[in-house]
């Protein structure tokens, strides 16, 4: 069974640097799309980046581009998403997901709990 469990998550000042993890067990994610999505009190959730686990090819959102930065670790089985720069509108709860290629997050089953992101101004 596929689990996704994200942590890193806190209380920043804006300017501040995070860097989640996400663990990820139950299978072997070759061939899988992982990404960070978040959702904001009152917001539905946004895509905020994506790697190919295999290829390791990247895509982030424009509102986090150049700040963010999507990696992973294939022998550890993790995902990061390291956060430069931030703002008191990335506050958001950040979710980890997991989906084969070529078929939208939105259809996957392959989602953890989420890690609360606060930034205060």
């Amino acid at each position: 069974q596929v689990q996704l469990v994200e942590s890193g998550g806190g209380l920043v000042q804006a300017g501040d640097s995070l860097t989640l993890s996400c663990a990820a067990s139950g299978r072997t994610f070759s061939g899988y799309v992982m990404g960070w999505f978040r959702q904001a009190p009152g917001k539905e959730r946004e895509f905020v980046a994506r790697i190919d686990w295999t290829l390791g090819l990247t895509s982030h959102a424009d509102s986090v581009k150049g700040r963010f930065t999507i990696s992973r670790d294939n022998a550890k089985s993790t995902l990061y998403l390291q956060m430069n720069s931030l703002k008191p509108e990335d506050t958001a709860t950040y979710y980890c997901a997991a989906t084969l290629r070529g078929v939208g997050f939105l259809a996957s089953d392959f989602w953890g709990r989420g890690t609360q992101v606060t930034v205060s101004s």
